[in-house]
């Protein structure tokens, strides 16, 4: 693999650190220095380089260009791969129209990979990880707290490794000479190596939200907790069928209504919403903004255009109800000549230059009431599934369910998850794969596309580059 060595990597978050949110940068340490030799020497130094991950993290979500392949926007690509999203048909990008027709090739996408980001983050968390646990120089609490944090950075990004390539290759080293000729590991060894750092991080992790210290409590929900862990915990062992500790590790969180709760539908994305888990804010050093989304989802009155090129493919409007307000109030219409444009309206702010009152939802409790449901459902526990599921409903100004069977109720679940988490993160397209649906659904859709399904597409190709770097690393099936 194409690693850089972790002195360039730091050098450069360094550079990242001091440019962007005051959010995370309010830590009085001088650029100059910090190195390598220094890094974990004292608190504010080694809080300062998780900072400048989570800044870095929240620079990508400017959205520069519509192909942006930065870990923040992950919920675009998948969202064009599935049913989610549509692209104007003016649009003659061939790597938008790669991912939207599922025609994707290696070769010809050149740097427009989650790949590239995803590993980037891996390796500065690695260099955080081997740095915290060894120094014994920092405050014990903040060594804690900063240790958590790296930990789960680093399993939220092979999270989304695994599920967009399949087996990847694992390191928890940050030296190029270590990783230059990794194998793939099987997605099965992953999850346990995730599971078992997240539940480290559960332990190390603050229940409350800190500062850019990483030492006094904060209102700001933009560093991960105890909860963050617990939610991606639950999530993974939905995904790895652990349906008893995905139900517990939800629950934890659903339960402790002081923090967290779900709120109402206009409300949900607001910068330190009660829903959120874990939110990050955007970063630009020149100008002040909300999100990307909010930047590329929402049209102009002139419509979509090849800068903002796409809007919510028919299939997820036909799966709305007709009574669901969030058809009302998470998406929007224009009409252009006669065409009506849906788009996604989650984010409610697009301009530059105003005042910042939406975060980017990462985690949220919505999933969590929808991960116990499909748990509790899976083990049998249907009324307590349909519970679950029927909160989200309500929220949504829709009558209960009327599933009354385990199967039902898992449709139910699947639909729900379908309306409630659109153009999030990539949920869509993961579920489809997860739950075995995706070559039903995805042959009807590539083909209304204009393109042709073949389930080896489920998994998107590895760099082109990083194949002929790594003589041991293997490219996924259909795209040799």
């Amino acid at each position: 693999m194409k690693i850089i060595n972790n002195h360039i990597l730091f050098i450069l978050l360094s550079a990242i650190l001091f440019t962007g949110c005051k959010k995370f940068v309010s830590v009085d340490t001088p650029i100059n220095s910090i190195s390598d030799e220094n890094a974990f020497n004292d608190d504010n130094t080694a809080a300062a380089l998780l900072n400048g991950i989570y800044t870095d993290l929240s620079y990508g979500d400017n959205f520069s260009t519509v192909t942006n392949t930065s870990v923040a926007a992950i919920s675009i690509l998948p969202g064009l791969s599935s049913d989610e999203l549509s692209l104007w048909p003016g649009v003659t990008n061939t790597t938008l129209l790669g991912y939207y027709k599922n025609d994707l090739r290696a070769i010809t996408l050149g740097s427009n990979h989650y790949w590239n980001k995803l590993y980037y983050t891996i390796f500065l968390s690695n260099f955080a990880i081997n740095g915290l646990s060894t120094t014994t120089k920092l405050t014990p609490s903040i060594k804690q707290q900063l240790l958590g944090e790296a930990l789960f950075v680093r399993s939220f990004c092979y999270f989304y490794l695994i599920n967009l390539y399949g087996d990847v290759p694992f390191t928890v080293e940050n030296k190029y000479e270590i990783t230059a000729s990794l194998k793939r590991t099987s997605m099965a060894e992953i999850y346990q190596q995730l599971i078992k750092d997240l539940l480290s991080a559960e332990n190390l992790l603050n229940s409350n939200y800190l500062d850019a210290h990483g030492n006094a409590i904060s209102y700001e929900r933009i560093r991960p907790n105890k909860a963050a862990a617990k939610a991606l915990l639950a999530r993974i062992y939905l995904y790895t069928e652990d349906y008893p500790n995905a139900e517990l590790k939800a629950n934890d969180i659903i339960e402790n209504k002081y923090m967290y709760d779900t709120v109402s539908l206009n409300n949900v994305f607001l910068k330190n919403s009660k829903e959120a888990i874990w939110q990050l804010p955007s970063v630009n050093g020149t100008t002040s903004q909300n999100t990307g989304e909010g930047r590329l989802f929402i049209l102009p009155q002139t419509g979509p255009s090849s800068s903002l090129p796409m809007f919510i493919n028919q299939n997820l409007l036909d799966a709305f109800e007709n009574e669901d307000l969030r058809k009302s109030n998470w998406t929007k219409q224009i009409t252009v000549s006669d065409k009506v444009y849906t788009y996604p309206y989650k984010y409610k702010i697009g301009k530059v230059n105003t005042p910042t009152s939406e975060y980017l939802m990462i985690l949220r409790t919505g999933e969590q009431y929808l991960i116990r449901a499909e748990a509790k459902a899976k083990q049998n526990k249907l009324d307590q599934a349909k519970s679950d599921l029927n909160v989200i409903r309500r929220r949504a100004g829709l009558q209960p369910t009327t599933a009354k069977l385990q199967q039902q109720i898992l449709v139910a679940i699947a639909h729900e998850r379908q309306v409630e988490l659109f153009t999030e993160w990539g949920h869509r397209w993961l579920d489809l794969k997860r739950t075995g649906q995706i070559n039903e659904v995805m042959s009807k859709v590539t083909l209304e596309k204009g393109g042709t399904w073949d389930s080896k597409w489920a998994l998107y190709p590895i760099p082109a580059q990083e194949i002929s770097l790594d003589p041991n690393l293997k490219q996924n099936p259909g795209y040799e």
